[in-house]
């Protein structure tokens, strides 16, 4: 199936694209060397394959607005008080005055290689499902050092394939398979459904333009899940299914060696 065709099937979407400047662990990594091009240049054009009705570069650094208007990006220049990417789009909305019901999507700015299926994919999900506000999605763990790993985030679904909870703790927990220290054959039951939660998010703007009046949850404090804040307040969150993990982002110096390696490899 072509690109194009593809794309037809998909209800209209905007991408955006938070860039931030500064970064703790990887200050200014979104204009860092990747092959040639900045990171963010890379997030932009992958945007632009995803066939979104409007791609924007929102920002809060004058550095990042410049370079993304070199590229040909269409910017916007966002407050600098900003807590998270999610502050940033509800900004970016209220500024484009898009309607309720249009669908927004979050495409992080360290993510050079985000498969564009995968935006396809939970675009898909939120529209199929008229009650959800957001969506996002999740991958099996197929290693039981992920499953225990609290970095690793781990999402349990309803049978509407709708959000439950997210917790950095492995969940669902095998009572009887790991109680006690002791652990299963080979790695989980195969009754079990284990599933990895994958930071892309998609929102109905009437969302976002509601997000400033929801106040943080004490889930969301004591996990540092900002999902949470709204699983809190009853909304309902669509997850869609990934067959792989995709390739990882840029949080660190060494995050980009490792896809510098990959761009290598790719072109031998």
């Amino acid at each position: 199936m072509s690109d194009s065709t593809l794309h037809t099937q998909l209800p209209a979407f905007h991408i955006v694209i938070p860039a931030r400047y500064a970064s703790q662990r990887f200050p200014q990594k979104l204009m860092a060397d990747l092959g040639g091009k900045p990171v963010l240049q890379w997030v932009h054009e992958l945007s632009l394959q995803a066939g979104a009705q409007s791609v924007t570069v929102a920002t809060d650094h004058n550095e990042i607005y410049r370079a993304a208007e070199r590229f040909g990006a269409n910017v916007v220049m966002t407050r600098d008080d900003h807590e998270n990417g999610t502050e940033r789009l509800a900004e970016v909305a209220e500024k484009m005055a898009w309607s309720g019901e249009e669908i927004i999507v979050n495409v992080q700015g360290d993510e050079p290689f985000l498969p564009v299926a995968l935006i396809h994919a939970t675009v898909k999900a939120l529209y199929q499902d008229a009650e959800a506000e957001m969506a996002t999605v999740a991958c099996a763990i197929d290693d039981k050092q992920d499953y225990l790993n609290p970095n690793v985030v781990k999402v349990v679904c309803d049978e509407r394939q709708r959000a439950l909870y997210f917790s950095r703790a492995p969940i669902p927990w095998d009572r009887d398979g790991l109680a006690n220290g002791q652990e299963p054959s080979g790695y989980l039951p195969i009754d079990l459904p284990v599933l990895r939660h994958i930071g892309l998010y998609v929102y109905r703007a009437s969302l976002l333009n509601k997000y400033a009046e929801l106040p943080m949850s004490p889930l969301e404090r004591w996990e540092k899940l900002e999902q949470l804040r709204f699983l809190h307040q009853g909304i309902k969150v669509q997850v869609a299914v990934a067959d792989s993990l995709p390739s990882h982002g840029v949080d660190t110096p060494e995050d980009l060696e490792k896809l510098r390696h990959q761009l290598t490899l790719d072109h031998l």
